[in-house]
């Protein structure tokens, strides 16, 4: 005799949530090393960088921000895993373009502050970054990941129209380290 081994809409729909969440938690797990690597990029970039502008009192050495994305990508090449590959899904392809949507506009807008229309690039830069960081804290139904990004976001903006010159750049330093501390305490929950 044959049974019946259709699911219920219910039984479907509690086996797709299942999934998306364990596809949540393996990307949250893989992930926490690229928030622990980009923010302590971050964190040595703006440290040097202010550095050398406030011992110089050159600000043209924020140019070595356009050398970040060279070092971190190819840092992240190097550390990640095939074994650990993200599941290939609508959650990594968002997290994807949010970065991305990041980078992109990060590197042409900070063109465009340096070339052609003078502009507090560091606001925009803290402001997109937090951006970033809380959306991918939505897409990944992660608190720990969305609040620092609101931190990041909203503070550093208030943050670098309160302070000037290469004291903005110690902003970045937070954020590096508010990245890595959230690297951590992913890596922490989700071992």
């Amino acid at each position: 005799m044959e049974q019946n081994k259709e699911m219920t809409a219910s039984e479907s729909l509690a086996l797709i949530a299942e999934t998306m969440n364990n596809s949540r938690r393996v990307i949250l797990r893989t992930n926490a090393k690229h928030f622990i690597l980009w923010g302590v990029l971050l964190t040595v970039l703006s440290l040097v960088i202010y550095f050398l502008w406030h011992s110089t009192g050159s600000a043209n050495w924020n140019l070595l921000w356009f050398a970040m994305p060279a070092i971190g990508y190819g840092t992240a090449a190097l550390v990640n895993n095939k074994k650990d590959a993200d599941p290939k899904n609508e959650i990594s392809r968002l997290l994807g373009l949010s970065w991305s949507a990041f980078g992109f506009f990060s590197v042409v807008l900070s063109a465009i502050a340096i070339f052609a229309v003078p502009m507090n690039i560091t606001l925009i830069i803290v402001l997109l970054l937090g951006l970033a960081e809380c959306i991918s804290g939505v897409i990944l139904k992660s608190w720990p990941i969305a609040i620092a990004g609101m931190i990041m976001g909203i503070g550093g903006a208030v943050a670098a129209v309160l302070l000037k010159s290469e004291a903005q750049l110690l902003l970045f330093t937070l954020g590096g380290l508010l990245l890595a501390v959230t690297g951590l305490v992913i890596k922490l929950q989700y071992k």
